[in-house]
């Protein structure tokens, strides 16, 4: 590792709601959304880390340019998960910076692999993103050990385990008390359930009280409402809120009246369509069951 430069800093770029196309409207909708989607530059004085790379390939070349904004040499790209809309623009970033290495834990490669099949993609993803996507995607390398170096200053790998999916992680910056953490902490976003049973919203308890006990004084969430504050409180709204729909979903009987009270005690976060999904497939798992 080089000599540590004086410090780091960071900038938070939030790409705005993207417009669906698809028709099943959450009750009280006119139409669909996709949630706003942060990515963070962590920056020396020289160099810097990107932390997520976006969805669509409008996103990712907005996000170009306000990465040359910056003026740094952009050295990596760290993917946090294995969700598409945190890693689809990677291949527009590095056709702008081909020499910066992307970056994930080999798990999380894995879930990209698995879960992102060419299927899955036509099937899923085109349909809802009608013509937004990158038709190639690309596939980052594993990272070496758990750090990546910026300037001397070491940007710690944390696995968290299952968050909002599988196999997820967050990037500590210790030196300045950062920790950009994915999907493992939302901002007054609707939290994605989806993939959730009673004992993975426990797990999602638990990697919040990971990145807690990294005593963060800035937490950056991977959904977040643009402007406002990325502080340590965003960790205890976001495990609240999983409790909520977790005591209510295990008293309710439909999708409509999870949805419904959720939305009561959280009314005023970004993309109930977000709460409706993810009612509806916990509502249908456990009827399953």
């Amino acid at each position: 590792m080089s000599p540590a430069s004086a410090s780091l800093s960071w900038d938070v770029h939030v790409a705005p709601s993207e417009p669906l196309s698809a028709s099943d409207l959450a009750p009280g909708e006119k139409a669909r959304f996709w949630s706003p989607i942060s990515a963070t530059l962590i920056s020396g004085e020289r160099d810097a880390v990107l932390v997520d790379a976006l969805l669509t390939v409008g996103q990712a070349q907005n996000l170009i340019e306000w990465i040359d904004a910056h003026g740094k040499n952009l050295t990596a790209v760290y993917i946090t998960h294995g969700h598409g809309d945190h890693w689809f623009g990677l291949g527009t970033v590095l056709e702008r910076f081909p020499k910066a290495r992307a970056l994930a834990l080999p798990t999380v490669i894995e879930q990209m692999r698995v879960r992102e099949t060419p299927e899955f993609f036509e099937s899923f993803w085109m349909p809802r993103f009608d013509g937004k996507l990158p038709r190639e995607r690309v596939f980052p390398e594993p990272v070496e050990g758990h750090t990546i170096d910026l300037e001397g200053h070491g940007l710690v790998v944390v696995e968290l385990g299952h968050t909002d999916t599988d196999q997820t992680s967050c990037l500590h910056a210790p030196a300045v008390g950062l920790v950009v953490a994915g999907d493992g902490a939302y901002n007054d976003v609707h939290l994605y359930l989806a993939e959730s049973d009673p004992q993975r919203r426990r797990d999602w308890i638990g990697a919040l009280d990971t990145i807690e006990s990294l005593h963060p004084h800035t937490v950056i969430a991977g959904h977040q409402r643009a402007g406002r504050h990325d502080g340590p409180e965003i960790i205890e709204e976001t495990r609240q809120y999983i409790r909520d729909f977790d005591r209510i979903a295990e008293t309710t009987n439909t999708a409509q009246d999870l949805y419904n009270q959720v939305l009561a005690l959280h009314p005023g976060r970004i993309n109930p369509d977000a709460l409706w999904i993810s009612a509806q497939a916990v509502t249908t798992s456990r009827a399953s069951r």
